[in-house]
């Protein structure tokens, strides 16, 4: 199965990109780009490049919304990482697959060591994430139901498949380099609501492309790594129509979709629902009891009640719902870790009761809302925005990547992200969209971001935000900068 897989691999990757799996990845590479610049001045961010400081080799990676450069494995695993931080990156809603983090990470990590023109570097984007997708569809839903984080068991291989693009393997050592993976695997969804869950995108990343680099050094692995048998310790059953399909159309890829909220995108109706109530109900201290209808993986991914700080509150369908009701709108304030522990938030998450129902949609909800002298209010969302029903707009994912980028880089700096991800098939390199994704600034004052605001520096293990921005701005980019090293200065 493998090396047909990697025969079918190669020969995509020798060929252009099909159009519209070409614009699903442009797009994905956009989105993406802007959750990475959003995250890029948290502390988890800061944490990860403390300890860097001390372990890494000098390198010239560059770091999205950032400065200073570093090596590949450290630049692999720091990207990854804030890509995923604040839960608001790409998701391929049939798998929960986040492919755009590992992947970027791995090619990002790349571009200093390589001479091959945009279009190479694309494809390798592409392929690393429809080849994430393609085995998540081959091995779901068994292996999320074991526990596992699917972004991080099939991110490695993804990044695998795009480091050995990237670096010119053929079929045989791109086997071998997936052979390599299967034994570099990361993620469970214990960790869901920690400080570990970005990070293992960051680390899939690093695997991957290390697997690659010993494939090409003549590294070898067990054989046929896609079959049943080498699947077999990530899902019991392995649907292998979904590794043998053609890639000159219809890929996973274009049925990727983007979040409109940073949190379990399973809530994201229940929240669309809370926000549209919100408008009707007026006071919120009337509210004297709500009731979620929704598919039942809201609860089991996102049933905590009363989460303590703002990464529990991300897989908290209570909070979403709470919060939706009370602001009117979801964005990064709505997860800070001072509105995750707010008195009338938890007062109203103890007031909420979610009914799974197997009868329900992933992307439909229905919240009726008891108000004290007055009728309840009951609002229906046939379908989430952001699903593939309501995908969003182009000008929607540029207003989403804007409020991201441009607290970090400035003003006006989205437009020439979007249009060096447009252009670069045509380019003769990645010069132009490194040259903008990177910051020429040192970080000065603090702005909203995530995480714990005082993390150990010597511990590399990320965490996530504490935004207090307002909620005038439900997309509103994070970011904790500090003083770095200078212009061109590597850690």
């Amino acid at each position: 199965m493998t090396s047909q897989f990697c025969d079918r691999l190669m020969t995509a990757a020798a060929a252009p990109l099909p159009s519209a799996a070409a614009r699903a990845a442009r797009r994905s590479l956009f989105n993406v780009l802007g959750t990475a610049i959003g995250a890029a001045r948290i502390p988890a961010v800061e944490a990860l490049l403390s300890a860097a400081s001390r372990r890494a080799a000098a390198g010239s990676v560059v770091l999205p919304g950032r400065r200073e450069t570093i090596d590949a494995y450290w630049g692999a695993l720091v990207v990854g990482t804030a890509a995923h931080l604040d839960d608001y990156d790409d998701t391929h809603l049939a798998t929960v697959i986040h492919p755009g983090a590992a992947t970027l990470a791995t090619v990002l990590s790349l571009c200093p060591e390589l001479d091959v023109p945009g279009e190479r570097y694309l494809t390798a984007f592409a392929l690393g994430c429809e080849t994430q997708l393609r085995i998540g569809n081959a091995i779901s839903p068994e292996h999320y139901d074991r526990g596992w984080h699917i972004t991080g068991t099939c991110g490695v291989y993804g990044a695998a498949v795009a480091a050995a693009v990237l670096l010119g393997l053929d079929a045989e050592r791109t086997e071998h380099a997936l052979a390599l993976t299967g034994t570099m695997t990361v993620g469970q969804r214990e960790g869901f609501g920690s400080m570990t869950k970005p990070f293992h995108p960051g680390k899939a990343a690093a695997n991957g492309v290390l697997a690659a680099r010993l494939a090409a050094g003549g590294c070898t692995g067990p054989a046929d790594p896609l079959s049943a048998r080498g699947l077999a310790a990530l899902s019991g059953t392995v649907r292998r129509a979904h590794l043998e399909g053609a890639w000159d159309r219809d890929w996973e890829l274009e049925r990727n979709a983007f979040k409109p909220y940073p949190c379990g995108i399973v809530a994201h109706p229940v929240i669309d629902a809370a926000c549209a109530a919100a408008r009707q109900v007026g006071d919120p201290d009337t509210i004297t009891g709500v009731s979620v209808a929704c598919h039942p993986l809201v609860p089991e991914l996102m049933g905590r009640r009363q989460p303590a700080d703002g990464l529990q509150a991300r897989f908290s369908a209570y909070h979403a719902a709470a919060v939706g009701l009370l602001d009117g709108e979801v964005g990064l304030p709505q997860f800070s870790d001072a509105r995750a522990r707010s008195v009338d938030a938890a007062r109203l998450r103890d007031l909420i009761t979610l009914v799974p129902s197997a009868e329900r949609n992933r992307d439909e909800a229905l919240i009726r809302v008891a108000r004290a002298g007055a009728e309840p209010v009951t609002v229906h969302i046939e379908h989430a925005r952001g699903s593939l029903a309501r995908p969003l707009t182009d000008d929607e994912l540029y207003d989403k990547v804007r409020r991201l980028v441009e607290p970090v880089l400035g003003a006006g700096a989205t437009a020439p992200i979007h249009d060096a991800v447009e252009r670069l098939a045509a380019a003769p390199g990645p010069d132009e969209l490194l040259a903008v994704i990177r910051t020429a600034d040192g970080p000065g004052d603090p702005t909203p971001g995530s995480g714990d605001p005082t993390p150990d520096p010597g511990d590399p293990t990320p965490g996530s935000g504490d935004p207090t921005a307002g909620p005038g701005d439900p997309t509103a980019g994070p970011g904790h900068p500090t003083e770095g090293p200078g212009e061109g200065t590597t850690v």
